[in-house]
């Protein structure tokens, strides 16, 4: 078995959506002091490598707590398009993907801007599905869609259209996913798994595939 690690590292000076604020980690008792450590961490549900939930976006959504918890785990897939020289994911270049897509849980979209965090340019210019790909991809009985961008819509959205098509058929949305070129195979088990908090319109997640063809969780 082979696990992976998906999910960037949280602290203080960590890269944020533009006009979040930074987490902030503080020392609440130390092993001088008090003879143990702990420490006091403040930030927001949006942090890191985290899930959407329907109620991010959509007044009657789900929470994160209603869904039971084997919606963050399953059988996935990644659609690579580190090297489509486009600024967007669209309909025609996901096609030959369908039957494939027919029998996974969560699909991944593979932009390869991870490589650009803590830069600029993670916040520029990356990928972003067309409204027609993210709809038919809506189609499918999909638990969720991923990506190891900051966010599946255009950073300059002011409707966030991709993400209400998905999070309006309980599709959850995974952002800031990261070290998806060590994955080798084509099929492989995802878990996203969240804090388990009341009304949670988010969370960040331990993200990590595991490769294995002989704990898949059965066929769709």
């Amino acid at each position: 078995m082979r696990v992976t690690d998906l999910t960037h590292s949280i602290y203080s000076e960590m890269p944020v959506y533009p006009g979040t604020e930074q987490p902030i980690l503080q020392k609440a008792n130390t092993l001088e002091k008090d003879g143990f450590q702990e420490a006091k961490i403040t930030m927001y549900s949006h942090t890191g490598t985290h899930i959407d939930a329907p109620a991010h976006m959509l007044e009657d959504g789900l929470y994160l707590d209603h869904f039971k918890i084997d919606q963050f785990i399953g059988k996935a897939m990644i659609i690579d398009f580190s090297k489509v020289k486009t600024p967007y994911m669209e309909l025609d270049q996901l096609r030959p993907y369908e039957e494939k897509i027919k029998s996974v849980d969560f699909i991944i979209l593979k932009t390869g801007w991870s490589k650009y965090w803590g830069e600029p340019q993670y916040y520029e210019n990356f990928p972003s599905l067309t409204e027609e790909a993210a709809h038919w991809l809506s189609g499918f009985k999909l638990k969720g869609i991923g990506i190891d961008a900051i966010s599946v819509d255009d950073i300059k959205t002011t409707t966030f259209a991709i993400h209400k098509l998905f999070l309006s058929k309980n599709i959850l949305i995974i952002e800031n996913i990261t070290n998806l070129e060590s994955i080798d195979n084509e099929d492989f088990i995802i878990s996203i798994m969240p804090l388990k908090t009341k009304n949670a319109d988010g969370s960040p997640v331990r993200a990590f595939s595991i490769e294995d063809r002989n704990c898949f969780l059965g066929a769709k």
